[in-house]
């Protein structure tokens, strides 16, 4: 560690994959949730099949424990401030939200701590 250049490119790459990580979370995680909503339900109500929405909602759950833990490690790796990380945790409670952020998380990956 003479020089720390090593140490300063394991942070950034660590940072910038930690951001990474999330987006590829956020984007499963609204894809349950848009399958939950959209088929899980609708088979639950108009089927007569609630199993649907047992396996679906189990999915989903885990895919949103996993975001979170995802956001965490972001903010610890990348630097994230209190408001990007309840940014991106509203977003992920809403249908569409984790696919609207995805671009202002690539941004916040470009400016990661180096």
């Amino acid at each position: 560690m003479s020089d720390g250049g090593p140490l300063e490119v394991s942070q950034s790459s660590d940072a910038q994959s930690s951001i990474d990580d999330l987006r590829r979370v956020g984007k499963l995680e609204a894809i349950s949730f848009l399958v939950l909503l959209g088929i899980g339900m609708p088979l639950k109500y108009l089927a007569g099949l609630p199993l649907a929405v047992k396996i679906c909602g189990w999915i989903h759950g885990l895919l949103f424990v996993w975001l979170v833990i995802s956001l965490w490690l972001a903010k610890r790796e990348a630097g994230l401030s209190a408001r990007q990380v309840l940014t991106v945790f509203f977003a992920a409670l809403l249908p569409f939200g984790p696919f609207v952020i995805d671009r202002r998380l690539e941004s916040w990956r470009g400016s990661a701590p180096r």
